[in-house]
């Protein structure tokens, strides 16, 4: 196998402000000298903020997975390649299809390089090679060989995530992963759902994923503050939240940060209902966990709610594995069936932790379908 094929990206997105990204426009992007690749202006090789072998290759999971949703390609591929809209649909339609039928799918950046290569063989080389650096995959021949990474452990970037070590290929079904800004008081919901918000200026997919309404009510918004036009700043903020983003100050500086906002609902497990025995008392651990600290939150899903169905880790503590060891949440089995959380879920029971302190507690499903039943009885 060739030098090309093994050499992944190793570093991560540099931090910058939203002020510089409006002040030098709408997703300007240079040219690295560090192997000619393209990358987000003040960005290094590698601008996705995920593990040295999967960098490229899980912005490119997430944007498949977006795809095949919303049928809507990255705003800001079209820096990178002269095909028009239609035309990079074509190709992303090609790619999804490619991606389904390969078994087992790629699990790094090598093997997603090759895939595109093969998905889009025929097609102007140009807008190829566009297409792989804009997500900073390697260029490699379509017909080279690789050797899947499924026993190899790998340890993230210290200067980003300096306390993960993944196994790659290990996470099956994995979409994309993000990282959080600190979550605030308000943002827990109950015992397995949580809200949080991702800084666009640190994750490259987000801020080419910013559309271009939420860029110009920003920029609007801050020309009515010089202005002291507070009713027309406060509507345009309106508009930025119900677009799905939210302005956060910045700690010790005047700068803003543009953020996305995310609900999220903890994979695997389920948790009291807030009106049921424990209900208070689950969402009041979550809430001790993740209160004030930034997230890793590796998403596999979204459900019929739209939140992303996700793992979630603060540091190096996996959060369903302490709720499960604390009794504060069950095993959802209908929709995961890891045998770690069935070990935690029959050990807390044993021990008459949390919610397993009352003789028969009843299941949430089993409630929130009670209530159901009841509502459509009264209706």
């Amino acid at each position: 196998m060739g030098n090309a094929c093994r050499r992944l990206v190793d570093c991560c997105l540099e931090p910058s402000s939203l002020d510089g990204q409006l002040q030098a426009g709408d997703h300007q992007f240079r040219r690295q000298q560090n192997g000619g690749s393209l990358c987000p202006a003040g960005s290094t090789a590698s601008s996705h903020g995920v593990t040295v072998h999967t960098a490229g290759f899980a912005a490119l999971a997430r944007d498949l997975f977006q795809f095949e949703i919303t049928s809507q390609v990255p705003d800001g591929l079209s820096q990178y390649v002269q095909g028009a809209k239609a035309t990079q649909a074509v190709w992303y339609r090609k790619i999804l299809s490619a991606w389904k039928s390969t078994n087992p799918p790629p699990t790094n950046a090598a093997e997603a390089s090759c895939l595109v290569l093969r998905a889009l063989q025929g097609h102007r080389k140009t807008d190829v090679q566009g297409l792989l650096s804009f997500y900073d995959l390697i260029q490699v021949d379509a017909t080279t060989v690789v050797v899947p990474l499924t026993a190899v452990t790998v340890t993230a970037p210290t200067a980003r995530y300096p306390h993960v070590a993944i196994v790659a290929g290990g996470s099956q079904g994995l979409k994309y992963e993000i990282q959080t800004l600190p979550v605030d008081s308000q943002s827990v919901a109950d015992g397995d759902t949580v809200t949080v918000y991702v800084d666009v200026m640190k994750d490259a997919r987000e801020k080419a994923a910013v559309p271009q309404a939420v860029l110009e009510a920003v920029r609007k918004r801050r020309t009515a503050q010089l202005h002291h036009d507070l009713a027309m700043a406060d509507a345009l903020l309106t508009q930025i939240k119900q677009a799905g983003y939210k302005i956060f100050t910045a700690k010790n500086s005047k700068d803003e940060v543009l953020a996305r906002k995310y609900r999220v609902r903890l994979r695997g497990v389920d948790a009291p209902e807030t009106k049921q025995p424990y209900g208070p008392q689950a969402k009041a651990v979550l809430l001790s966990l993740v209160e004030g600290r930034s997230l890793r939150v590796l998403v596999y899903g979204v459900d019929q709610y739209g939140r992303i169905v996700a793992d979630i880790y603060c540091k190096n503590v996996f959060i369903q594995e302490v709720l499960f060891k604390k009794g504060c949440v069950w095993h959802y089995v209908q929709y995961d069936r890891r045998p770690e959380f069935a070990q935690w879920e029959k050990d807390a029971r044993a021990a008459r932790v949390g919610l397993w302190a009352n003789t028969n507690p009843e299941k949430p499903w089993d409630y929130r379908r009670q209530k159901k039943n009841q509502g459509s009885q009264h209706g």
